[in-house]
């Protein structure tokens, strides 16, 4: 009987200490795991040893998901991992990389990443000074006019550790050469989100790549809180304004269609958008004369392409004139807000900090809910 209690004893200690083990293990696997909240075209899993990046909408319609694994360089040579799982194995931390979307500079920025980032194609678009320094000491090096046409010399030369890249479909030979040179090619597919606080929280992306998921984590949920806040106070206004977006080009008015990034902001912003009912996620093509009949009697008028003030609007077709928010000087740019080479800010920083671009948004409609704000993207049309 005695013999029979020490070995029940002895099993119960054993079963208790692999459940203890298993807990433990548990925790450890999960408690560095960063969660997405409104992002939807990539994930990130932590697999214990190492971390896995999966793109699912590298562009719109793509078919094919990309794997990315992220292996500490200590643990490179000590683990099991299936290599042809993945699309690209990079090991952390690293030390140098490319990437070539000015979309991508303000996360990297605000990750303090600047120092690692060695080549950027056509870096004249870039608008961060801490950037344009690092430019202007050739710490970054230009490597070709767009992502398209890399100068694949140059980037073999700089030797990267990653190269961050976009796509419009899997076409490119810049790509399959570097990846043949073994230099791994990662896609970011912030652009193709459908709503502010998606395109911002590729935060997280950068925050794998630069080995710093805690401090992406910090960034997004204050900027997130920031947005929300913002939302929030919409709901105070005692009016819905009508708005009206886009310009003509060609003959052609484009505008954002419904289910787009910059629809949602007028959504968030508490606004009556002409078209917010529209589908599609890019740009709507219409006739001067629909959008007359239907924008004639918007209250505001939002991102007239890339006019900056009246005169030149009136100087390159008269019928914007007959449009109230024309009439009534209730026209809001963006196009003012460059960076020191000309490229405009908003497109470089909007996609990353959507509370300031909410806060620009309420400021004009609702000027009553942030009296005090100061506009950082939108300004009235001169």
């Amino acid at each position: 009987m005695k013999s029979n209690f020490q070995s029940f004893l002895v099993l119960f200690i054993i079963a208790m200490l692999l459940t203890a083990c298993k807990s433990e293990k548990k925790e450890l696997s999960t408690k560095n795991s960063i969660s997405l909240k409104y992002a939807s075209g990539f994930s990130i899993k932590d697999m214990g040893a190492y971390t896995v990046v999966k793109v699912v909408e590298p562009w719109p319609g793509a078919t094919k998901t990309y794997n990315y694994a992220f292996i500490p360089k200590e643990k490179l040579a000590s683990i099991t991992y299936p290599k042809d799982a993945y699309d690209a194995i990079i090991t952390t931390p690293i030390e140098t990389f490319i990437t070539s979307s000015t979309t991508h500079i303000p996360a990297i920025e605000a990750l303090g990443g600047l120092d690692k980032l060695v080549g950027f194609p056509n870096t004249k678009y870039i608008s961060s000074m801490p950037a344009r320094d690092r430019i202007r000491n050739q710490k970054i090096k230009e490597i070709g006019a767009s992502n398209e046409s890399l100068n694949t010399e140059i980037v073999l030369e700089l030797a990267p550790d990653a190269v961050v890249g976009f796509g419009i479909d899997n076409k490119n030979s810049n790509y399959e050469l570097l990846q043949k040179a073994n230099i791994p090619v990662v896609y970011n597919g912030d652009w193709t989100e459908r709503t502010p606080l998606g395109k911002a929280e590729w935060i997280k992306f950068f925050g794998v790549l630069l080995n710093k998921e805690k401090e992406a984590d910090s960034i997004f949920n204050t900027i997130e809180t920031e947005y929300q806040k913002t939302k929030q106070l919409t709901k105070k206004a005692t009016k819905k304004p009508t708005i009206l977006s886009g310009a003509i080009y060609k003959d052609v008015w484009y505008l954002p269609a419904g289910e787009s990034w910059a629809s949602k902001f007028l959504e968030d912003a508490n606004t009556n958008y002409l078209w917010g009912e529209s589908k599609g996620t890019g740009s709507l093509s219409l006739s001067l004369e629909s959008v007359l009949d239907k924008g004639a009697q918007a209250d505001f008028w939002v991102s007239p392409s890339q006019f900056t003030s009246y005169k030149e609007m009136e100087s390159a077709n008269s019928h914007y004139q007959q449009f109230n928010a024309f009439k009534n000087k209730k026209i809001y740019t963006f196009a003012h807000t460059k960076g020191i080479t000309g490229g405009l800010l908003y497109y470089e920083l909007a996609p990353q900090r959507p509370d300031l671009v909410l806060k620009d948004l309420v400021h004009i409609f609702h000027p009553e809910l942030l009296p005090n704000h100061i506009p950082y993207f939108f300004t009235p049309l001169q």
